[in-house]
């Protein structure tokens, strides 16, 4: 089949290379020319595993094209998945001018019957107005779908290319029938493709997500609670996680979510609430904890040293993206956390597997960028953990010590167990675990 993916950000890249990788002639656009020049030379954007030899397989047999000339992608694919950002606005909002943006252009450029995609995450109702839009620039036949996607940085490539389920928001039976054959090799496993209305498919994702999101802050809570009773969240987590109503997943205590998705979703299905007057007070407690938990580990670090100035302290941070397998900094726990240290005085030595260059447009001038994750120990007064990177789980716990002035961890995403550390001799604080 022929495919246009309008956007070449973390959905559109995606999407576009792994349609690509089952067979189809796709066409990534995107108006960033030096963007659409480094694709083509195999430079790819942004991290996400395995993700650069696929765009290069597919780009040199020829599968996977990639353009600035939206006319020429819409007019030789059947498919035009908008895949562009929605951030946030100023009101917590979506922000849909560049969905719109792209909609108006591509209804100008249509030559005939085309399936219009909304593949970026917009608020229930966004169909409505693309449709609008489309319907003022072209007398062209035209169905506009809703398909949301559910991938999870660090695993994008498997989530699509194997995915629990596919939701189709669909008016026509025509688009559906068409979507769910483009879709068909990758269910090849039995995993559903689940047809809906489009409103329905719109809020599927938003209710994910903010499901997944009330989860992480509940636990958030227990964990606390555990601290201030003493009792253990492990214990208690590893109690709920084999209830099977409850499950194991997404039951990890620590300093809060954060990406491109959960933060911006929740907000703007807090949003949609208010506009249509249905508040959603358990939501917006979501919302509040989280922001509250990203200091968590900040209030332990000034209990420990029974002072909020931090002038002549130095931290050495492990992990600075907002989980590991990305270098994602959006909304990452680590960002308020190295802003309170530094505001107080503190020096602070970094490393990150993936997010050093991206970190650098919030840190910069802030912190010291370090070799590798024992060169920020150094001379440091305490290591800080804040992304469970695979390459932190298992250290050298005795180096650690040598480097430190003194044998003291704070891990704000539980990743070692506080007996160990006791034995070892380390002063060690979590996230509702003893």
């Amino acid at each position: 089949m022929k495919v246009c993916v309008v956007g070449t950000g973390y959905v559109g890249l995606v999407a576009g290379t792994c349609f690509a990788e089952y067979g189809n002639d796709v066409i990534c656009i995107d108006k960033d020319e030096k963007k659409i020049s480094d694709l083509k030379k195999g430079i790819i954007p942004i991290y996400e595993p395995g993700l650069t030899e696929l765009v290069e397989r597919n780009y040199k047999e020829g599968r996977l094209k990639f353009s600035t000339s939206l006319k020429d992608g819409v007019e030789s694919s059947e498919f035009v998945f908008i895949a562009v950002g929605t951030p946030t606005s100023d009101n917590g909002s979506a922000d849909l001018r560049f969905v719109f943006a792209v909609a108006e252009e591509v209804g100008k450029t249509m030559n005939g019957y085309k399936i219009i995609v909304d593949k970026s995450t917009v608020p229930v109702g966004t169909a409505d107005k693309v449709k609008e839009i489309l319907s003022k620039n072209t007398k062209h036949p035209f169905d506009v779908v809703s398909n949301p996607e559910f991938l999870k940085e660090g695993a994008a490539i498997d989530d699509f290319m194997r995915p629990e389920r596919v939701v189709i928001g669909a008016e026509s039976e025509l688009a559906a029938k068409k979507m769910s054959e483009l879709y068909s090799p990758f269910v090849l496993n039995g995993n559903p493709i689940i047809t809906m209305s489009i409103r329905s498919a719109e809020l599927t994702k938003y209710a994910c997500n903010a499901f997944l999101a009330t989860k992480i802050s509940f636990v958030n809570e227990i964990a606390n609670l555990c601290d201030a009773l003493g009792a253990n969240y492990d214990d208690v987590r590893k109690g709920m996680g084999t209830d099977s109503r409850i499950g194991r997943q997404f039951l990890y205590a620590g300093i809060g979510y954060g990406g491109s998705c959960f933060p911006k979703d929740v907000r703007a299905l807090l949003r949609t609430a208010e506009e249509v007057n249905a508040p959603m007070h358990i939501i917006q407690s979501v919302e509040d904890v989280n922001e509250k938990q990203k200091t968590r580990l900040t209030d332990k670090i000034f209990e420990h040293f029974k002072s909020t100035d931090m002038k002549g302290k130095t931290f050495g941070i492990w992990g600075l993206s907002f989980k590991p397998g990305t270098d994602d900094m959006r909304e990452a726990p680590s960002i308020p956390l190295i802003y309170e240290l530094h505001k107080n005085g503190a020096k602070i030595q970094v490393f990150d597997p993936a997010a050093m260059e991206t970190s650098k447009y919030y840190f910069d001038g802030k912190v010291e960028y370090k070799k590798d994750a024992y060169a920020t120990l150094e001379g440091a007064d305490a290591m800080l953990l804040l992304t469970e990177w695979r390459e932190f789980r298992e250290p050298d716990f005795q180096k650690i010590k040598s480097l430190l002035k003194s044998p003291l961890i704070f891990d704000g995403r539980n990743q070692y167990k506080p007996n160990l550390m006791q034995e070892i001799g380390f002063t060690y604080y979590s996230i509702g675990n003893r």
